[in-house]
């Protein structure tokens, strides 16, 4: 009983040292997952806290169960519309990208640690595929907004690219284990297989498990528990079925996160704490599971190939695949240096301890070094990278607070609340009553801790809290005509798209002889939008960027993939 209370209390103040470590992680703008990694490190048995720990089964269950977690939470996340942007190259990323990178990789592991083909190989596997934790925790860390394309390829491939990686660490494990380099097209058929199991289980276990949640009845607080259990169930059918249990629970979050739910809110927010109960968890595991003296004897070869993955094999992975796509230059650069290696690098390298391999332990601390290093250098370099590229874009609007209302006969009716900055399009103006949406109704107001009677108030100010019904479908319009989220000055509306808002309906002949443009042939026919389109290399999203002499256009707004609003500057 004692040593079972001694348990709980570690835990618990494991628990409670990784809580109070975010507040240091976001003072000193250190990678948060690094911090739970350390901080396991220094629990373990070399550590202050010395406590051993050895058990890699338990490793592995607990880190491939939190995976499972955070992947569904990544799909809940996910909106639909960041497929339409980077679906394509995410999965072009996801695939070829992680064999060309597990390839380079491994060629340098093999020279470096002087080991046979097949052996570096399997060290290029294991570090071949990026972190889901770690790119959806920094991607959304610091206040950062990137562009759409940039943001949605990045994570749709982090959520991705685990099948890939964890099918060629198997194999490669299953060849070294037979003694043989034997390799077959029986290998391309069980990835196919792997792949399609996972996306049938994930796409149709989502639209079934989105159906139970709003046809069964139940307590409000059961809701994000059935969620949550229907999510594990998918991922275990997935992986029985000789699926991919991680790519069914990544879809089925995202085919669950893009449907109208009974309890919704209560959803994520519930699944919001649980992915993060699952980081500290897994990283503190495996934090412990590592001896730091076994890491010194192999640190200089660790570091080279860590280098090499970072500085070489990435980078040409993500421009060979992402050439057809026509990403601009900077996308490139940064989409290369978020090649973020966390926990599923880790966890494949148990992967090769499980089967009892010649020299699992160098592989497993080969590849643990290397995901300390990316969380250290890349982890604490992906903000000030996308300021440097100029890849951030002004932040949209974020409720405070959206709460789904029990009314009988408007089930689909939230509270939705913003607060208003100064830069909102409505502060200091009248209250635009006339101007919201159709069925959108005005609840309340407070200013200064009280509320105000609407029906006398004139104006809104700047830090009033703002609170409507509203239907789902109304928040996005809700966001425009309340938002602007605190920016800094070099993401001020006026300062990132202009002091001029054209439509993206005028006529582009009209608008370069406004402006003083030289007439070009393809101007005549085209709207401002069609011309922008053609022009730009990619699918166009919000902050990309063409200049025509002394004119600068920005996007400004997308829908649908159609540009409906451009900002104009003058550059002098």
């Amino acid at each position: 009983m004692d040593f079972s209370n001694q348990i709980i209390l570690i835990a618990g103040l494991l628990l409670l040292l990784s809580v109070f470590a975010t507040v240091l992680s976001a003072r000193v703008g250190a990678p948060l997952l690094l911090v739970f990694l350390v901080l396991g490190m220094l629990v373990g048995e070399e550590g202050p806290g010395g406590v051993l720990f050895d058990d890699i089964q338990l490793a592995h269950l607990v880190g491939s169960l939190a995976l499972a977690v955070i992947l569904f939470d990544g799909g809940l996340r996910t909106e639909a519309a960041s497929f339409r942007v980077g679906l394509r190259p995410a999965v072009t990323l996801a695939t070829l990208g992680v064999v060309l990178t597990a390839a380079l990789t491994g060629a340098f592991a093999t020279w470096v640690f002087d080991l046979h083909w097949i052996e570096g190989l399997l060290i290029g596997a294991i570090v071949g595929s990026t972190d889901a934790a770690a790119v959806f925790s920094l991607l959304h860390a610091n206040n950062l907004e990137l562009k759409q394309r940039v943001a949605s390829t990045l994570e749709i491939e982090s959520g991705s690219n685990d099948p890939m990686a964890i099918f060629l660490t198997i194999a490669l494990v299953e060849i070294l284990a037979a003694g043989g380099a034997r390799l077959d097209w029986s290998l391309a058929q069980t990835f196919a297989l792997q792949m399609g199991v996972g996306a049938l289980a994930g796409l149709g276990g989502g639209w079934l498990l989105s159906r139970l949640i709003n046809r069964i009845v139940l307590l409000p607080g059961l809701y994000p528990i059935l969620a949550l259990a229907g999510g594990l169930v998918i991922f275990g059918v997935a992986a029985v079925l000789e699926g991919s249990g991680f790519l069914a629970a990544y879809l089925a979050g995202l085919v669950v996160g893009n449907r109208r739910l009974q309890g919704g809110q209560n959803i994520r927010r519930f699944h919001d704490g649980i992915a993060w109960l699952a980081q500290i968890g897994m990283f503190l595991i495996l934090g412990l599971l590592v001896t730091p003296s076994e890491l010194l004897p192999i640190a200089p070869q660790a570091l080279l190939l860590a280098a090499a993955l970072i500085l070489v094999a990435r980078p040409l992975a993500v421009v060979l695949c992402l050439l057809p796509f026509r990403f601009p230059w900077r996308e490139h650069v940064f989409i290369s240096w978020v090649g973020l290696r966390g926990a599923v690098p880790i966890i494949l390298g148990i992967f090769p301890l499980l089967a009892g391999l010649e020299g699992a332990q160098g592989y497993f601390n080969a590849a643990f070094f290397v995901v300390l290093v990316s969380l250290l250098v890349q982890g604490w370099t992906v903000a000030p990278a996308a300021r440097l590229l100029g890849l951030e874009v002004p932040p949209r609007t974020g409720v405070v607070q959206r709460v789904e209302l029990d009314i009988p006969g408007q089930q689909d009716l939230e509270l939705v609340g913003y607060r208003l900055e100064r830069d909102s399009p409505v502060v200091q103006r009248d209250v635009p009553r006339a101007a919201l949406p159709e069925g959108v109704q005005l609840a309340s107001v407070v200013r200064g801790g009280r509320p105000l009677p609407t029906c006398d108030l004139a104006s809104l100010t700047e830090g009033d809290f703002v609170y409507l019904l509203a239907t789902p479908e109304n928040v996005a319009a809700l966001d425009r005509l309340f938002g602007a989220a605190a920016a800094p000055p070099r993401l001020e509306e006026r300062q990132f798209f202009g002091d001029f808002v054209l439509d993206g309906e005028a006529r582009m002949a009209d608008v370069a002889m406004m402006y003083g443009l030289a007439q070009a042939p393809d101007m005549a026919a085209s709207s401002l939008s069609e011309y922008l389109s053609g022009h730009l290399k990619a699918r166009p999203v919000v902050g990309d960027r063409l200049r025509l002499g002394h004119v600068e256009f920005v996007v400004r707004e997308v829908e649908g993939g159609r540009i409906r609003k451009v900002g104009l500057k003058i550059v002098r």
